[in-house]
């Protein structure tokens, strides 16, 4: 779990206008709320945040140490829109936390370890790349690593196989697949193909018989 310290600014405003007054000077506007806390809109330097998050191998979920006014929380930024054209940054929710209650994140999940099944031909599917996880603030893992070096061709690991760290639950379906060893697609389709080209094979004889029959 990164922690990171960061400044912010009260705004007395809110709407487009302000938000493009705040963009021209620099800034970005952005909103403080937390569970049963009155939302506060604030300013922020997108350069610093953006430094911030990247940073941090905690990425979005990095523990912020906001400070507003003299006044300090702890934040974690739970939503950033950015211009679809420029990839400029437009506003950002951060969320302040309860140190001692628990929160909601997205974690990444980071495979180790080359699977044996791809000594035999498998290849390695990676379909699930986050998971939802509940845990203390100060509990939040930058990732969750799963070993795939024992999978075989036809082996695959679900999120109710992943060993979490202590104090985390998992929130996701525990029967969504995250990896598994599958043979090419090619290779799957020979053996349908090969079972019908004998089934055809089969066949053209009786077919034969019953015509020669017929005549």
């Amino acid at each position: 779990m990164s922690e990171a310290f960061l400044t912010a600014e009260e705004r007395a405003g809110r709407g487009k206008g302000v938000a493009r007054k705040l963009r021209a000077a620099g800034r970005i506007p952005a909103v403080v709320y937390g569970r049963g806390k009155d939302s506060r809109p604030v300013s922020l330097d997108p350069t610093a945040l953006s430094k911030l998050l990247h940073g941090s191998h905690s990425g979005m979920n990095t523990l912020i140490d906001l400070e507003v006014g003299g006044r300090k929380a702890v934040v974690l930024v739970r939503d950033i829109q950015k211009d679809p054209v420029s990839g400029h940054w437009l506003h950002a929710d951060l969320y302040e936390v309860d140190l001692t209650q628990t929160v909601q994140v997205e974690v990444p999940l980071h495979l180790v370890g080359k699977p044996v099944g791809l000594e035999f031909g498998g290849i390695l599917d990676h379909p699930l790349r986050v998971v939802t996880v509940e845990c203390l603030p100060r509990a939040i893992p930058d990732a969750i690593d799963v070993d795939v070096s024992a999978l075989a061709v036809g082996d695959s690991i679900h999120v109710r196989d992943l060993v979490l760290p202590e104090g985390t639950r998992v929130l996701s379906d525990g029967d969504l697949a995250v990896a598994s060893v599958v043979l090419p697609k090619a290779e799957e389709e020979r053996p349908a193909e090969a079972a019908a080209a004998e089934a055809a094979a089969a066949a053209a004889p009786a077919e034969g018989a019953t015509e020669g029959g017929a005549a």
